[in-house]
């Protein structure tokens, strides 16, 4: 069957170069969650399918997952990759390739791709003429236990993160860890980040993880992150949880946007839990401890990081934080520890305390590397 290939930035399929580095990949592709085999009931109701992908994804494995989803005959929609591109108007052009194809309600979108590609393809096909299924295969560390689960999708809008969204949850989320062997160390370590906030909010045993053993504990985090989102699939409570790290880091991040030093999600988060633990010490009794411990872990979780913060980013940063969802009015809200295990959310902390924490982020050294 001839292929169709609709790619934004122009790159046809026929001239990847598929997967020269793995060729063993197509054999041990296997998904540690996700009904794989389930997959044939869920293309074959779909009148059209889609597989949305970028272009640092494309040329390692689009040749490949088309073959194992035996749906070589998709319609290819490859985008540019990174943060800065997860906007309305690359929405808008897979909105218009879908129609250029057309794309009915029955049609299946595959979102194959890191964090970026699942939230704003879940944000696309969940509007799309009122939504339309979709699937998401992630190939990042971060999207595998965070970003492509739990029904939240968004783009970035105004400069701020996830500002425009749906909640819409994905027909199914396949994750194999064979698409880690192409991904570059300092998106392990991004998504290794993500992965200790599990440890500090429900399991302590993610506080373990290091670069030797931290595929072990991918099967746990997303268990962590389903079983919260399940309880809570709005977020009205016990899922403001899994912010924790994330006030402060979603403002670093948004900042970095505007100055050409690109923060990845998890370093962000990284940086954010140290002023969330900070918080928690002065505001909630958290052993200093926990602080000291996590400490000795950011060397690590930073090595690969461009961090150029100093004194006056300080209020740049702190503008951002009045867009942050958890706030109620002008209160800024955090998710803090009473102890580790121990989350508590809806957390009120004025302004200035806030600008300590900031402060002690930048004081040390951790927002320059």
């Amino acid at each position: 069957m001839a292929q169709a290939s609709e790619c934004i930035d122009s790159r046809q399929r026929t001239n990847l170069r598929g997967n020269d580095i793995h060729p063993e990949a197509l054999e041990s592709m296997s998904s540690l969650w996700g009904d794989e085999p389930g997959m044939g009931s869920i293309l074959s109701k779909a009148s059209q399918v889609f597989i949305l992908t970028d272009e640092n994804v494309a040329p390692f494995w689009l040749l490949e997952v088309a073959h194992w989803l035996h749906c070589e005959s998709a319609v290819d929609i490859v985008i540019k990759a990174g943060e800065e591109h997860k906007n309305l108007q690359t929405v808008q052009r897979i909105w218009k390739t879908l129609m250029r194809h057309h794309a009915d309600r029955n049609a299946l979108l595959i979102n194959f791709g890191g964090g970026t590609v699942t939230d704003l393809g879940g944000f696309a096909a969940s509007t799309f003429k009122r939504g339309i299924r979709f699937i998401n295969v992630p190939t990042t560390l971060l999207a595998m236990v965070d970003a492509a689960i739990g029904g939240k999708t968004g783009i970035d809008f105004g400069g701020a993160k996830n500002q425009i969204g749906t909640f819409a949850e994905a027909e199914e989320v396949l994750v194999t860890p064979v698409f880690l062997s192409t991904l570059p160390r300092r998106k392990i370590l991004s998504g290794m980040a993500e992965m200790l906030k599990y440890g500090f909010v429900a399991d302590s045993n993610l506080l373990e993880i290091n670069l030797e053993n931290y595929q072990e504990y991918i099967l746990r985090a997303g268990e962590i992150k389903r079983e919260i989102v399940k309880n809570d699939p709005y977020e009205t409570g016990l899922r403001k949880v899994l912010n924790f790290g994330h006030t402060l880091g979603h403002a670093l991040e948004s900042h970095c946007l505007t100055t050409g030093h690109l923060l990845l999600h998890g370093e962000a988060v990284a940086l954010g839990m140290v002023a969330a633990l900070w918080l928690s010490v002065k505001q909630c009794g958290l052993n200093e401890k926990v602080l000291r411990d996590y400490e000795k872990r950011l060397p690590m979780l930073l090595s690969e990081a461009e961090l150029h913060l100093s004194e006056a980013d300080m209020e740049p940063v702190l503008q951002y934080l009045v867009h942050d969802k958890k706030n109620k009015g002008e209160k800024l809200q955090f998710v803090l520890l009473e102890a580790v295990g121990k989350p508590v959310w809806d957390v009120t902390v004025d302004h200035d305390t806030v600008k300590r924490s900031l402060e002690y982020v930048i004081a040390n050294g951790y927002g320059k590397h």
